[in-house]
């Protein structure tokens, strides 16, 4: 029988999935009013004034000095932000969403080759038949939701959060996720101010696109805080899955708001990329708990004295 705290934790992982698709819903509708070195900015500025206040609440803001993972998380958070919110301009959400479900899976595969993890055959499996659900979301040739341009720099923005997740995994844990997650933001106003030329200039902002903005930066703490407690009351692998609960919300609000269905292949190469990462995540369990048992075992006494 599953605990309440699992239960919490799986409900409060799926309202964080739900805020953070919101999230996306309010850029897509923003990317028609203004570009999104712009919108990066703006949002940025809200966000960055409300998790600096609370950083520095909590005592976050030390000085840590530079680490290495530090600061190619940032980078790499930086790109993906970018390229994700450039891109829903010109996609669907429902499409956008289903291709980033392939993180976890690219994830694995960096872990296996840069960090030399151990990856068994079933989880390479997975990652191939994961790989093949991706080829049929994308249809190369054959796609005319998407752009070659905009396929492309949303696989960019993929392969930039795996390496943002790949980094996170080499932050010391004397690193407050705080002072993270305010360093990431400012990164991201900043390097928003400085590519709104490029993007096309500044457009004048209206009260309500002004407001989305402060809604969106909310939506973002807010689903960060969900996301933390999910993590603290639940167990990492019956919590994980629920990310997955994203899709559905993209789905959902892709085709109410944006009018903007997936197709009948859309649906099917995404199911296979969440199969194949939903069973990632249990045979990851599995592992770990058998090198528990492993570690436990090991530990009881023999009752045959070594001296």
């Amino acid at each position: 029988m599953v605990n309440s705290a699992n239960l919490r934790a799986g409900m409060y992982m799926m309202i964080a999935m739900g805020l953070f698709t919101i999230g996306d819903s309010i850029t897509k509708m923003l990317a028609q009013e203004m570009n999104g070195g712009q919108y990066m900015l703006v949002r940025g500025l809200f966000a960055t004034a409300i998790i600096t206040t609370l950083a520095w609440y909590q005592g976050s803001l030390r000085k840590i000095g530079f680490n290495a993972m530090v600061a190619l998380r940032v980078v790499a958070e930086v790109v993906a932000a970018i390229t994700y919110i450039y891109v829903l301009k010109f996609v669907s959400q429902a499409f956008a969403s289903s291709i980033f479900q392939a993180v976890p899976l690219f994830v694995t595969i960096g872990a296996a080759v840069f960090l030399r993890e151990h990856v068994g055959w079933r989880r390479w499996t997975c990652i191939l038949i994961g790989l093949v659900g991706v080829l049929i979301i994308i249809r190369p040739g054959g796609n005319e939701i998407a752009g070659l341009t905009s396929i492309g720099l949303l696989l960019l923005s993929v392969l930039a959060a795996a390496v943002r997740d790949i980094a996170t995994r080499r932050v010391p844990d004397t690193v407050p996720t705080l002072y993270l997650s305010t360093l990431t933001t400012v990164a991201t106003t900043m390097i928003g101010a400085a590519i709104i030329m490029p993007m096309g200039g500044w457009t004048p902002l209206t009260i309500n696109s002004v407001f989305l903005c402060i809604i969106a930066a909310v939506l973002l703490l807010i689903g960060y805080s969900f996301i933390i407690m999910a993590m603290r009351q639940g167990e990492i692998s019956f919590v994980s899955p629920f990310r997955y609960t994203s899709l559905l919300w993209a789905i959902i609000l892709s085709t109410v708001i944006f009018r903007e269905p997936p197709d009948l292949w859309t649906i099917i190469g995404a199911l296979i990329v969440v199969s194949s990462g939903v069973y990632m995540i249990y045979r990851e369990s599995v592992l770990n708990k058998r090198a528990e048992q492993r570690s436990t075992l090991a530990s009881i006494p023999t009752g045959i004295d070594p001296s």
